[in-house]
């Protein structure tokens, strides 16, 4: 037996170890690139509410900057159509002048030409320029004072008539522009509210509640503020009155502050009646929508309504947020008297009327309506009161 098992040949080695290996690395790569693909197609992680909350603002924000741009682009247009419309009107009536000349000329030229006077000339009183042909003196002299007359008319009404034209002309390229001004602000207003209604609509109920929850804590915010300057305002009040009462019952010697002087006593009455109208005015408006671009008085945009209010005192002051913080007296914050206007954000794209107690009252933004609000729920640019 031990003869035979010599002739065997010896039954190869199985290697289990190196195809394990193998198939491992297999393994590891295909995961890993199973995981980068999952990396790369895992969707952008979805903005915080307070972020969503800031774009919104923001793009409310820009829609009131667009909307003071699109005011601007109307009156402008509508000041340029008026122009344009007064030119024609003058261009027609200058024409009319003209051809009525040009038919006193004819009528000389014919009466001339029957009597043989000029007749190698006659057609020449026709001529568009007949001036350069009635220079030669020669043919000047023989003309009556009144034939001479109605040449110098014709020449006048032609030169102002050319150059009414071209004023017309020139206006009517300024109203082009206007209007596509006009056209671009409308639709950047429109394209921004687009995109502050997209974001709101993809937020989810427990995002929505979340969000007016910001809403409310903002507001506490603006509220608190504004019931701090009231304080301020009610103490400095007081002391104002406390010193006049001293300055009237002293020796005299005493001339500050106080009441002041009967003129400008006076002046103070006035500026507060003006403004109990402004006020009365936005009161009466309140709980009407915003509505850019508007101006009553079904609805209104922040400085169609406090120029609707002004207005309503007896005061005019311009479309624009822009214009109108150029209005009047600048006043500083804790100075601020019911009917000044206040101005937010750097860009002066909003105002709301002063109500006193640190309050306003203001057409805030599309899908709101004018109410009441802490002039703190904005940054503030500044305060004018409007004269």
């Amino acid at each position: 037996m031990p003869a035979l098992a010599s002739h065997r040949k010896p039954r190869p080695r199985v290697r289990t170890t190196a195809p394990a290996v193998g198939l491992t690395s297999a393994a590891l790569a295909s995961v890993t690139l199973l995981s980068s693909q999952s990396a790369l197609a895992a969707p952008a992680p979805k903005p915080g509410i307070e972020d969503v909350q800031k774009k919104v603002d923001d793009l409310y924000r820009q829609a009131g900057t667009a909307t003071q741009q699109y005011n601007q682009a109307k009156e402008a247009t509508t000041k340029q159509r008026s122009k344009v419309d007064t030119l024609l009107d003058d261009v027609a009536k200058r024409t009319a002048k003209m051809n009525e000349a040009r038919r006193t000329l004819g009528t000389y030229a014919a009466a001339q030409y029957r009597d043989g006077a000029l007749a190698p000339t006659a057609t020449f009183f026709l001529a568009d320029d007949p001036q350069s042909f009635f220079d030669q003196t020669h043919l000047m002299d023989r003309m009556a004072t009144r034939q001479q007359q109605a040449v110098t008319d014709f020449r006048t009404e032609q030169v102002k008539a050319s150059k009414q034209r071209a004023e017309a002309v020139a206006s009517l390229e300024t109203l082009t522009e206007s209007q596509a001004t006009l056209r671009t602000s409308k639709q950047n207003v429109r394209t921004k509210l687009a995109e502050a209604r997209t974001l709101l609509s993809k937020l989810t109920a427990e995002e929505k509640a979340r969000l007016a929850e910001l809403e409310r804590k903002k507001e506490a915010e603006a509220e608190r503020k504004a019931e701090e300057l009231a304080k301020k305002q009610a103490a400095a009040k007081a002391e104002a009155a406390r010193k006049a009462e001293e300055a009237g019952t002293g020796s005299g010697t005493d001339t500050g502050t106080g009441s002041g002087s009967g003129t400008g006593s006076g002046s103070d009455s006035s500026a507060t009646t003006k403004a109990e109208k402004v006020l009365a005015f936005a009161r009466a408006q309140l709980g009407k929508p915003y509505v850019w671009g508007a101006t009553g008085p079904a609805s209104y945009d922040c400085s169609g309504l406090t120029q609707a209010a002004w207005k309503a005192a007896g005061v005019d002051i311009p479309r624009t947020t822009w214009d109108q913080v150029n209005v009047g007296t600048r006043v500083a914050t804790a100075d601020l008297r019911p009917g000044d206007l206040v101005f937010f954000y750097d860009d002066i794209s909003h105002v709301g009327i002063y109500k006193g107690d640190g309050m306003m009252i203001h057409a805030p933004k599309p899908g709101a309506n004018v109410r009441e609000e802490s002039i703190y729920y904005m940054p503030i640019y500044g305060s004018v009161r409007p004269s």
